[in-house]
């Protein structure tokens, strides 16, 4: 078994970049609206915090967690958005607080958890890796909301790989969510990595392809932006398809972002 001590370690340095990132903004500034419908750079903030003391009770308290899940199931379409007004209608200091102390907390479960274990979550159980591997693509992904809210271009790392990996396992979910059938075989995926190097995955003797810069690969599954304004490059009907639904996130299709020249 792989140690899952790097996922950790990736976790914590993407949300210390975030954390810095609006540590030091004005309380009205919290206030700017993010690319999120109706959610400002404290609806962001909060989520990220809400879902981390989720997986917090997934780790250390499956009844918790539980209670979580009946009251996700009661009100599947507004569950989200509730939990991120909560927080969001905190002093920024008090919210900026909480998700600190929420994200150690779970730090720690992580790497205390046994080798092996799974632990419970709004879809299939999930190991420590996982879990982590999950709430770093969350982390980027909001972190990416936050960067679009305040104007700044983030250096992307290699950080992303974790991201782009689910992306590609989260293939057949994508067509699933739309009620589509997967396509058969799999697909090779080339991505170049912000330190220049090549991710692969899939044969590479595949017939449908998709190849470009893993960062723009990374937007794209999460939704963060329009395949329009992406450098990504798909060979095979499938594969094009796919570039056009691909989702890294579990629930259903988002909206997604417009296109830069029809949002202008």
């Amino acid at each position: 078994m792989a140690d899952p001590t790097p996922v950790f370690d990736d976790l914590r340095a993407e949300s210390d970049e975030l954390d810095r990132a609006v540590a030091e903004l004005a309380p009205e500034r919290w206030r700017l609206p993010t690319p999120a419908p109706r959610w400002t750079i404290a609806h962001q903030i909060a989520h990220l915090a809400w879902t981390d003391h989720s997986a917090l009770l997934a780790v250390t308290d499956a009844e918790a967690f539980q209670g979580l899940v009946e009251q996700a199931l009661k009100a599947p379409e507004s569950f989200v958005d509730e939990g991120a007004d909560a927080g969001a209608a905190l002093p920024p200091a008090e919210l900026l607080e909480r998700w600190r102390r929420g994200r150690e907390a779970l730090d720690a479960a992580l790497r205390a958890a046994p080798h092996g274990a799974r632990f419970p979550w709004y879809g299939p159980p999930m190991s420590a890796a996982s879990m982590a591997t999950g709430r770093l693509m969350e982390t980027w992904a909001h972190g990416q909301d936050v960067a679009d809210a305040l104007g700044v271009v983030r250096e992307p790392t290699d950080r992303l790989r974790h991201v782009a990996r689910i992306g590609v396992r989260a293939r057949d979910f994508a067509f699933h969510a739309r009620g589509i059938a997967p396509p058969e075989g799999e697909f090779r995926v080339e991505l170049l990595a912000p330190s220049g190097a090549l991710w692969t995955y899939g044969p590479e003797d595949a017939p449908q392809r998709v190849t470009g810069p893993a960062l723009d690969f990374c937007l794209l599954v999460t939704q963060r932006a329009h395949r329009d304004d992406l450098a990504l490059t798909a060979v095979g009907e499938d594969a094009d398809r796919w570039l056009g639904i691909a989702q890294a996130f579990a629930g259903p299709p988002g909206e997604g972002r417009a296109p830069k020249e029809a949002s202008a």
